[in-house]
């Protein structure tokens, strides 16, 4: 079992989940999992990013806006962070915050060059580093038939790169079956849920 991450402070109620891995980890299939696992807990949230891409039934089910309407959106506050990467722009609806206020537990799919701003904007952040091995991630990479050899190398260089220890983290190696890797996920939001009561 993971362990739970340190006592997060009594400085707001609900507290802010980030997803993050490299590409291929399977970070979208673990949140799906989870939300269906907890489908009928109240206190347990899961928020829907807003992208600069259109909708993909393989991958994140986001709300995808075009560029000029995010940046509206943006100027707007309808963000509670927002960051570019790859080219796309992301935002996470300014809703979540209603959520952590009433005490929920919110997960969202970070990004591991934004938790600086998650950090700043969320004071108890828990990051779910999602990890799997390099063979296991360039057979995911490879099956999605996206990008080129250079740039699944590119992409499996990133992601050994190890998150700064500032970050209250906990690891889920997602390299062997799902279902497990699921489990392990839900088992930690079931225990952070008691830091809320």
């Amino acid at each position: 079992m993971t362990a739970l991450p340190q006592s997060l402070g009594p400085q707001k109620p609900g507290i802010l989940v980030a997803v993050v891995g490299p590409s291929g980890v399977g970070k979208d299939s673990l949140i799906g999992g989870a939300r269906s696992e907890l489908a009928a807990s109240p206190d347990v949230r899961f928020a829907r990013r807003m992208i600069t891409r259109p909708a993909d039934e393989a991958g994140e089910n986001h709300m995808p806006v075009s560029s000029g309407d995010f940046g509206q959106l943006e100027k707007a506050g309808a963000f509670a962070v927002s960051w570019d990467a790859h080219g796309l722009k992301y935002g996470v609806p300014a809703t979540v915050l209603d959520d952590l206020a009433a005490g929920r537990i919110v997960v969202v799919n970070g990004s591991r060059s934004a938790l600086d701003r998650f950090q700043a904007v969320f004071p108890r952040l828990v990051v779910v580093n999602v990890t799997a091995s390099r063979d296991v991630l360039a057979v995911r990479l490879a099956a999605r038939g996206r990008e080129s050899r250079e740039d699944i190398e590119a992409r499996l260089s990133r992601a050994v790169e190890p998150l700064p220890e500032s970050f209250n983290t906990v690891t889920i190696d997602n390299s062997g079956s799902l279902e497990t890797a699921v489990r392990t996920l839900v088992t930690l939001l079931q225990d952070l849920q008691q830091q809320t009561a």
